[in-house]
């Protein structure tokens, strides 16, 4: 059983890492927020998986079991805050998008985390403003609990692109469940239909396929998308920007 790892006082400050490395499951007694100023960030929990590319920010509340993992260079930006302060008044991890405002906040807050003058406290104050006002992002792929599931969403976990129906993937999955109750488990555990769930999942992995510079025709035909234009169209509306565009930036 891997270890995990207390810190009664989540950091504050810039922590660089390369692509697909992290940080080991842990946990401390503050709450903290996980901004990627490059690249694509992610944390998993027993409760499954955000994800956040430069326009989005993590947040992680105070003793929540958690790992971070980086797709392509990562400059990672952690603000830690008092458990007694809770500016989203949530206590279940959360995607957040980030304004230019708020990602030139966070970038300032960080640069000096030892710096304690009157001016700094007054740039965190600003920043827990935006934060109450930025609103959140449904960027969570939740994790299955129940056997059955659980088989059937590894199959796709290791092929996002898997092109075949849920029957199809139970079967291969040895699931021992028919596709009406596998439906009804996705609904049930998981809060969304499976092919909500798998177009989840696939939007995950383009991110972490976009981040280290694979082609938007590439990620498309990985993911499973028919087409380089459906592929673009979705992830359009899930993030507000074309794949292209993400990958300039």
């Amino acid at each position: 059983m891997q270890k995990i790892r207390h810190t009664p006082r989540a950091a504050t400050g810039i922590r660089a890492l390369d692509t697909d490395t992290g940080i080991d499951p842990h946990r401390h007694d503050d709450h903290q927020i996980a901004y990627a100023g490059s690249g694509v960030l992610s944390i998993t929990t027993d409760a499954g998986t955000w994800v956040a590319p430069a326009t989005r920010a993590l947040w992680i509340p105070a003793g929540t079991v958690h790992e971070h993992r980086a797709f392509g260079r990562t400059d990672l930006h952690l603000v830690g805050l008092p458990a007694g302060v809770n500016p989203l008044s949530l206590d279940a991890p959360a995607v957040i998008a980030v304004g230019p405002l708020l990602r030139e906040l966070i970038l300032a807050h960080t640069r000096d985390p030892q710096d304690d003058t009157p001016e700094r406290r007054r740039l965190l104050a600003v920043l827990l403003d935006q934060l109450r006002a930025s609103p959140l992002q449904p960027l969570h792929l939740p994790a299955p609990a129940d056997p059955r599931l659980a088989a059937v969403c590894a199959l796709l976990h290791a092929d996002p692109g898997d092109p075949r129906g849920l029957a199809a993937l139970a079967a291969a999955a040895g699931a021992g469940a028919g596709e009406r109750t596998l439906s009804r488990l996705f609904r049930a555990e998981l809060g969304m239909t499976f092919p909500q769930w798998r177009t989840q999942l696939r939007l995950h992995q383009a991110l972490r396929l976009l981040a280290v510079g694979t082609p938007v025709t590439v990620v498309a035909h990985r993911c499973g998308w028919s087409s380089a234009s459906a592929f673009i169209d979705v992830f359009r509306r899930a993030f507000g920007h074309t794949p292209g565009a993400y990958g300039r930036s």
